[in-house]
């Protein structure tokens, strides 16, 4: 449970690089919505490996907010306006491990029409559970092994080098086999939900609650998430009592059961 965003051969790269960036749950030619993740991630890997210019333009063009997260927040090596921050990106990605990362991260998710098709599926699901819900832009970045899911407002950044699969021999070097077992592809659409709604259903007092709360009101975020995909992918003891909650309260919204903050009687009456 654990668990924060060129002018490259004109036109066709760009509509390649980001083709939903202003739509991003489109309607597809069968009348039904559509989330693409936005390649952000190709640019940036443009830029780290060749240092071309144009690309780091049209990150900064297309992707500001992205940028400045990525910069700023992720990174955390300076402010997008410092004057030397381009050069500082550049420099710190000419690390050998990390420009194979970033080759890696490139050659496995050079599609992600999977990717794709499950996001879709799970937030047409997520939005008859809660309508009023903002459909998010999602886009791929590349992190140096920071965050895994960074959620902003309304979009979420996926980063592609936390995901390159258990067997990956650079995990090895510095994370847990617990750890690395979510590092793996099955893992991103799932992780994109729970993070997300979390940060749209936030446990007031968090700090100051009990783990047995915590770890309750993140079940309910995780059942809410095996919901949406449609299959019970994460599993635990606070999840099933969620399931024996709703089963039991079925006039309940979903809506309801994530923003009620109280865990008491679900503690008491569910968990085993």
């Amino acid at each position: 449970m654990r668990k924060i965003f060129c002018i490259l051969v004109a036109a066709l790269t760009l509509f390649a690089a980001c083709g939903l960036k202003l739509k991003p749950f489109d309607v597809d030619d069968d009348g039904g919505h559509k989330l693409e993740v936005c390649r952000y991630d190709r640019l940036e890997s443009q830029y780290l490996t060749t240092g071309d210019f144009s690309a780091l333009q049209q990150m900064n063009m297309d992707y500001p907010i992205e940028t400045r997260t990525l910069l700023e927040d992720v990174l955390r090596i300076g402010e997008v306006n410092d004057p030397q921050i381009n050069h500082k990106l550049l420099a710190f990605f000419q690390d050998s491990t990390l420009q194979a990362i970033v080759s890696d991260a490139e050659s496995l998710y050079a599609n992600m029409d999977d990717i794709n098709a499950q996001l879709t599926s799970a937030f047409e699901r997520l939005k008859k559970f809660l309508p009023e819900m903002p459909v998010p832009l999602v886009y791929a970045q590349i992190s140096a092994l920071d965050q895994s899911i960074v959620i902003g407002d309304k979009t979420i950044g996926i980063s592609l080098d936390k995901y390159l699969g258990k067997d990956y021999p650079l995990y090895k070097k510095y994370y847990l086999p617990s750890q690395i077992e979510t590092m793996s592809r099955e893992y991103i659409v799932p992780d994109c939900l729970s993070f997300y709604l979390l940060s749209l259903y936030p446990m007031h007092d968090f700090e100051s609650r009990s783990q047995i709360e915590r770890d309750l009101h993140i079940g309910k975020v995780m059942w809410v998430c095996n919901a949406a995909l449609g299959q019970k992918f994460f599993k635990s003891r606070y999840i099933s009592a969620v399931d024996r909650y709703m089963n039991v309260n079925k006039n309940l919204t979903v809506e309801d059961l994530l923003r009620n903050n109280n865990c008491a009687e679900l503690s008491r009456k569910y968990l085993k």
